[in-house]
């Protein structure tokens, strides 16, 4: 006769183990979270102003070259404003393009300055 193998079921129970929740761990485990939260808070803070420190130092150099480049034009329109306004200049446009000519000493006439009249002594001024 052939053995007969018999295969016995075991009764395992795979209920889930319930751990007590640690609350040192947990309370350890916020309070280094939280001073890692503050670091990079602080790194990022300091990341941002030292960025910010170079972006203003970039523009403050774009205005201090765009302020020479506007003193230049400056300087070079008031030497252009003398230049045109020189006397030498004025006369040969007013000979040349408006046809003027000097005048003579016999054409100068003297204005003489008059004098308004005095007001009579006893004068009245209506108020309005």
């Amino acid at each position: 006769m052939e053995a007969f193998e018999y295969q016995i079921k075991k009764d395992i129970r795979n209920n889930p183990i319930v751990r007590e929740v640690d609350q040192a761990r947990v309370r350890e485990l916020w309070r280094s979270t939280a001073v890692g939260g503050l670091f990079v808070a602080l790194l990022l803070y300091a990341a941002w102003q030292h960025f910010e420190l170079i972006r203003f130092g970039y523009r403050l150099e774009q205005l201090q070259q765009a302020r020479a480049a506007e003193e230049q034009v400056n300087r070079h329109l008031k030497l252009q404003v003398q230049a045109l306004q020189r006397p030498q200049r004025i006369e040969h446009i007013a000979r040349t393009q408006l046809k003027m000519v000097q005048p003579r000493p016999d054409d100068a006439v003297v204005l003489e300055r008059v004098r308004p009249a005095d007001p009579p002594d006893h004068s009245v001024v209506a108020l309005r």
